[in-house]
């Protein structure tokens, strides 16, 4: 139990239902839709659609998703893959001949087809209750009469004006700036699309005047992208994969997301004592750190398309592990590996639903850096991923560039299962934090005894691309203890990803947690 002296958030418990995700309108939203009769995965489609208007720096029907769920009544994982491909005229050779030695991260190169709303309309027809028209009235509505600019979204918008010179009509006052916090933020046209699919489904997306402006759109930037790459986009359904830390399950998406990195960091760190260590001391900081760095370096080589991923076995397999964890220095920082494509970006939402009939979903959702690529259509406003730059331009790399292929993806939604039940629905937004994030939210559990809001809330560490980014929570002599070890130490860092998650106890009370580091909260009924 936290210090009721300190500033803290307490759990939200509930018996019927409870939504957690990164802003308050999608998870009352998601409620609301709970109320109405809908099931969790009606909440999480109309909760995820409203977080698109509401962090639109986030995500948005530009991007992709990545879900997990649990039908009401069982115990079986289902999975869903809904990363876009890459146009079928683009290729690593053209970008190689123009120049590039690594993935443009904002032109139409850049921008893969989107597949999130392949997702929701497939979701919603194959498990929803309530349809599609009742889901998106939400954001219609408040993509029409505006939202007020929270504080997180307001300061990202701040910092990253530059990203969006592509799409100022769009996403810019009327006096050419940034909105402020608490300005109201229309997206006029984006309701214009939301209509269009609660009619006609993913063809109000994917075929006619939406896919045109779309099209037009990123041809008159230089893409290659044709009316058939958005006809032809389809998510489908796939097998999650796992591991185990302590007699839990974690249960992750397979690839091209990056699941796999955070059950290999497991793995590496169940060679060691953790629990003996100080949670918020060096050596488990620096134990942390030295893991990331091999477990990404597996990710890098091996995590593509999903026809292309052959090595994944190994990548899960505890010999490989025992192998990678005879390699840490319990002394010393070991060099980083180099990154083999831009994954550094921390732009993502998560939304976590259950429902009375503990239905599960864990859906996160994306459109990559902060406001994607900064391109935004002519005509309705759909401002686009860059998941494009998931991909490398390495001959014969796994991940090298090619038509119709899925870059890798830092966005993973998770589950923890115990002896065939699942126990909570969870995910750590933060881009290439990501997989960290899901191995330290569980050993905070179930090593040092943390609840999931105090597991999210504890401070957090990440080696990235050469730099050990410490929180303000650390103490000074971590900071100068991890510094003499060798690490690259920074503390100017803004504060690393945000979490949510959902815990099932035994009697059938839910408990949700949602991270300060974010504007969101945790909402039951």
């Amino acid at each position: 139990m936290r210090d009721f002296h300190l500033p803290g958030r307490s759990p939200v418990l509930t018996a019927n239902g409870l939504c957690a995700t990164s802003h308050p309108l999608a998870a009352k939203t998601a409620v609301n839709i709970l109320e109405l009769g809908g099931n969790a995965m009606d909440a999480a489609i109309a909760g995820a659609v409203i977080l698109g208007i509401c962090e639109p720096q986030m995500t948005g029907i530009g991007g992709d998703c990545f879900v997990l769920f649990s039908p009401a009544g069982s115990q079986e994982i289902k999975a869903m893959n809904a990363s876009g491909k890459a146009p079928s005229g683009l290729n690593a050779d053209k970008l190689r001949e123009k120049g590039y030695e690594k993935m443009p991260r904002c032109t139409a190169d850049a921008v893969t087809v989107p597949g999130a709303i392949d997702a929701f309309c497939q979701l919603s027809d194959d498990w929803g209750k309530l349809g599609l028209d009742t889901l998106l009235a939400p954001s219609i509505h408040y993509a029409t009469e505006g939202v007020p600019v929270a504080p997180r979204v307001g300061h990202d918008w701040k910092n990253n004006v530059n990203r969006l010179q592509g799409a100022a009509q769009h996403y810019f006052s009327i006096c050419g700036n940034a909105p402020k916090v608490g300005d109201l933020f229309q997206a006029l046209g984006q309701a214009e699309v939301l209509r269009e699919i609660a009619k006609k489904g993913r063809d109000g997306f994917y075929c006619g005047a939406v896919a045109e402006d779309m099209v037009s759109s990123l041809r008159a930037l230089g893409g290659t992208h044709t009316l058939e790459d958005f006809a032809d986009q389809r998510a489908f359904y796939t097998d999650p994969i796992s591991g185990t830390y302590k007699d839990t399950d974690l249960i992750e998406h397979p690839p091209n997301g990056s699941g796999a990195t955070a059950i290999l960091m497991l793995n590496i760190l169940s060679q060691f004592d953790i629990a003996s260590l100080d949670p918020f001391g060096t050596t488990r900081a620096h134990l942390e750190a030295e893991a990331t760095k091999l477990a990404y370096d597996a990710r890098n080589r091996i995590i593509a398309d999903p026809r292309h991923t052959t090595a994944l076995e190994e990548m899960l397999s505890i010999d490989s592990a025992k192998r990678l964890a005879d390699m840490i220095d319990l002394k010393k920082a070991r060099p980083h590996q180099s990154a083999l494509s831009e994954t550094y970006h921390r732009d993502t939402v998560y939304i976590t639903v259950v429902d009375k009939d503990h239905m599960v979903v864990s859906l996160i959702y994306s459109i990559f850096e902060s406001f994607g690529s900064g391109i935004a259509t002519d005509r309705y406003g759909i401002l686009f991923q860059n998941r494009g730059a998931g991909f490398n331009l390495i001959k014969g790399h796994a991940n090298e560039l090619k038509p119709q292929t899925r870059p890798m993806h830092t966005i993973i939604p998770a589950m923890l299962r115990k002896e065939e039940k699942v126990q909570m629905t969870f995910g750590v937004m933060g881009g290439q934090y990501q997989s960290v994030g899901h191995a330290r939210v569980m050993t905070n559990m179930l090593d040092f005894g943390l609840s999931p809001q105090e597991a999210i809330d504890a401070p957090r560490c990440f080696s990235d691309d050469g730099l050990m980014k410490v929180e303000r929570g650390y103490a000074q002599s971590v900071v100068q203890e991890l510094s003499d070890m060798g690490h690259q130490v920074t503390q100017d860092i803004e504060a690393i990803g945000g979490a949510q998650a959902i815990y099932i106890h035994e009697n059938g009370v839910l408990e949700g947690a949602s991270d300060p580091r974010k504007d969101g909260c945790a909402i039951g009924y």
